[in-house]
């Protein structure tokens, strides 16, 4: 069998183009929030709540509706940067009690 690579990544780029064209792919902004957020419920989910993961995974979602709510309703970075850094003090203060595992299973 040859190689299909190259016809595969033709294909592949046209139907791009046409959902980018008909307007059917969502902008940069709404991938970049549902990234993130869906990353940090990921974390969440395969390490469950560990100290780290209870300061990263948190982090990553209020990222991502952050950057939902500066794409979609333009509040201001000036705003919701503050919001974040007290959020992920928050957490890290939470992540410092000892019933918190440092790794999962322990």
């Amino acid at each position: 069998m040859r190689n299909a690579a190259l016809p595969v990544t033709l294909i592949v780029l046209g139907v791009l183009g046409l959902v980018w064209y008909f307007g059917w792919f969502p902008d940069f902004d709404a991938i970049t929030s549902i990234g993130l957020i869906a990353g940090g419920v990921l974390i969440l989910a395969m390490d469950g709540i560990t100290k780290s993961s209870i300061v990263l995974g948190p982090t990553l979602i209020s990222l991502g509706i952050s950057w939902w709510l500066h794409d979609q309703y333009r509040w201001r970075w000036s705003l919701l940067v503050p919001i974040l850094l007290i959020l992920m003090g928050v957490l890290m203060l939470v992540a410092r009690d000892p019933r918190i595992p440092d790794r999962r299973g322990e």
